[in-house]
């Protein structure tokens, strides 16, 4: 919303909003830093594992707020770019828009991997505001120094002092147990504390009712803590893979679990994303346990997919009966808030495994623990703890609708007054600063190009979580793919011109159709070599040919900030009606796009008719 705001104000207006972006963006990190809102994110229907009580504005009016900070901060900075932008030819500008996207990218990934502070990232910034902001009669080389200076002082507050680390996801702070261990804050969240092993029964209890006493080999997902680790050492286990997506996570909890379980020579850590984990190996484990994998942050780049989310599928479940050798059991306990998300667990695992699994807690009043196996002998259930639904189970989650938390396939009442609200303040935002619209009409159809390009890459972000794991570098590298597949339709545009458009919609439309043929299962079959060629390629083959065509509409735009801004816009409007998957799964994000792509084709020829009528008058 930002960035296209930008870009009209400089097709509009000339005066600058670009000297003020240091001071915006500044502001905004200080209203964070002091005003630290905490909001109850959650609901009968709808379970966000940061639930906290209000002590604050309803979420909607902070999101709201949220929304608006962020817009002001990149339009100004957009702004600076879109006047370069008006210096070059459109497709050159685009070409180097997207050249610095990758630099970011880059830069993002390498800081991420080197678990940067906040401190870190904000001495980026202000070198770079500093390096791109020329001296004015209004903005001297001292003010901007100052401004810049107070952002990393802030920062600097937030990013120093002991018990404190950032980690790729997360800010991670903690304090001592006086038994040993510590507790963990997760963004400020408390989320576990390690302790000694005799003091961890409930953990005991998928050991406890497995038939041999000895758990064998052990694959514990969400290893996290130590704790689940050192109780299967301490039963008895052959050998434990550890699997934790946190490095920095995983490298606090090694240095201070009381028991040191990570020091053991019978375990084995992974620092991956533990559904991909498994879809890349054919090991199989006598004991598979989900512990405790509530990740209290999404996947970048995707607003309702979880990093945890693959976790609780049913093809997940699929996965872990597969792994399991003869007489295996496979157990997930949490803290679950509803009794309605143990009901569909246990209902995910029972159609599976086509036997009751057994439960405890199954009112989730405090922690929740379900293990089954596909032997029946293998476990002894006490007869109180075979689940028996006390209401009509939720219907399983599936990989296409990847939404363990929300109980029915709805949209939640506050987000959809929260998407009102924002869209709301976008109109008249876009009205304020472009005047009439009557000038963004005949952009109309570079509009619905962008609205079908943010669902595309969104369906491309979500395919390869799934596809590679949930990981952060994983994300980069698609975002990455994205670009790259963006810069090689540039540099084709610019060396040839499509005289036939027609030809390549067509494809774009075929390749959309091969997408939603392809089943995800299919690729998850294949090796991890092939599943990346064969991906990749039905993946980013729509992506190519969708920006084929944009490139081929903008390269003789004469108002190159105006229809860069008016693409940015729709890529708004896809934005609020990616939600639209929490109905119908993000398969069927494609016909949106294909309808997209359909109507942006149909007024890219109306378009053509008005040019070609004016022309001959």
């Amino acid at each position: 919303m930002g960035i296209g705001l930008g870009f009209l104000w400089v097709s509009k207006y000339e005066f600058k909003l670009f000297p003020f972006a240091p001071a915006v963006l500044t502001a905004f990190v200080i209203f964070v830093r002091l005003f630290d809102v905490s909001i109850e994110v959650g609901g009968s229907d709808l379970i966000f594992f940061a639930d906290q009580r209000p002590v604050g504005p309803p979420r909607w009016v902070l999101l709201c707020i949220v929304f608006t900070a962020v817009a002001a901060c990149t339009t100004c900075i957009a702004e600076g770019v879109a006047r370069e932008f008006k210096k070059l030819e459109p497709l050159d500008a685009y070409r180097w828009d997207i050249v610095g996207s990758i630099a970011g990218i880059i830069g993002f990934s390498l800081l991420s991997f080197l678990g940067g502070s906040p401190v870190i990232w904000g001495l980026v910034v202000a070198i770079l505001f500093l390096l791109l902001l020329n001296t004015g009669r209004n903005w001297s080389l001292i003010t901007r120094v100052i401004t810049v200076g107070i952002l990393i002082g802030v920062l600097a507050i937030e990013s120093f002092g002991s018990n404190r680390a950032w980690s790729p996801y997360y800010a991670l702070s903690w304090e001592d147990r006086p038994s040993g261990g510590i507790i963990m804050k997760i963004n400020d969240v408390a989320t576990w504390g390690q302790a000694q092993v005799d003091e961890l029964s409930p953990y005991r209890f998928v050991y406890d009712i497995r038939a041999k006493k000895n758990p064998g080999d052990v694959l514990i997902i969400g290893a996290g803590s130590g704790n689940d680790v050192s109780v299967a050492l301490d039963q008895g286990a052959t050998h434990v893979d550890a699997v934790e997506i946190d490095p920095g996570l995983l490298k606090i909890a090694r240095d201070n679990h009381p028991d040191f379980p990570y020091n053991d020579s019978r375990v084995t850590v992974h620092v991956d994303d533990g559904r991909a984990f498994l879809e890349r190996t054919n090991q199989k484990w006598d004991t598979i346990l989900l512990a405790l994998p509530d990740s209290l942050t999404v996947v970048l780049g995707q607003g309702s997919v979880r990093l945890e989310s693959y976790l609780f599928t049913k093809e997940a479940v699929s996965a872990y009966r597969e792994h399991l050798r003869p007489g295996g059991t496979f157990g997930m306990y949490n803290f679950m808030r509803h009794s309605w998300l143990v009901h569909r667990y246990a209902a995910t695992l029972e159609n599976e495994f086509q036997q009751s699994p057994c439960v405890v807690d199954t009112e989730a009043r405090f922690l929740s623990i379900l293990a089954i196996a596909e032997d029946p002998s293998s476990i002894n259930c006490p007869q109180k703890n075979t689940w028996s639904p006390t209401m009509t189970p939720p219907d399983p989650v599936t990989d296409d609708r990847p939404f363990p938390y929300l109980r029915t396939s709805h949209i939640p009442g506050f987000y959809l007054l929260t998407i009102a609200l924002i869209l709301g303040i976008s109109v008249v935002s876009v009205r304020g600063v472009s005047g009439p619209l009557s000038g963004i009409r005949r952009q109309a159809d570079v509009f619905f190009m962008g609205l079908a390009f943010l669902l595309l890459e969104t369906k491309s972000v979500v395919q390869f979580a799934l596809l590679f794991g949930t990981t952060w570098f994983v994300n980069a590298l698609v975002f990455l793919s994205i670009l790259l597949s963006v810069v090689a339709a540039v540099e084709i545009s610019r060396r040839f011109q499509f005289r036939n458009l027609k030809l390549i919609y067509g494809l774009l439309i075929a390749s959309l159709v091969l997408n939603w043929i392809v089943p995800s299962s299919w690729l998850l079959s294949l090796t991890p070599i092939f599943r990346l060629a064969v991906a990749g390629g039905v993946t980013f083959l729509p992506v190519f040919l969708a920006n084929l065509i944009f490139s081929d509409r903008f390269r003789n735009e004469t108002q190159s900030t105006l229809s860069f801004g008016a693409n940015l816009l729709g890529a708004v409007v896809g934005g609020t009606l990616e939600y639209t998957a929490l109905i119908s799964g993000y398969r069927s994000l494609l016909f949106l796009v294909a309808g997209s792509y359909t109507l942006a084709y149909l007024f890219s020829r109306q378009n053509n008719t008005v040019v070609q009528n004016t022309a001959s008058s």
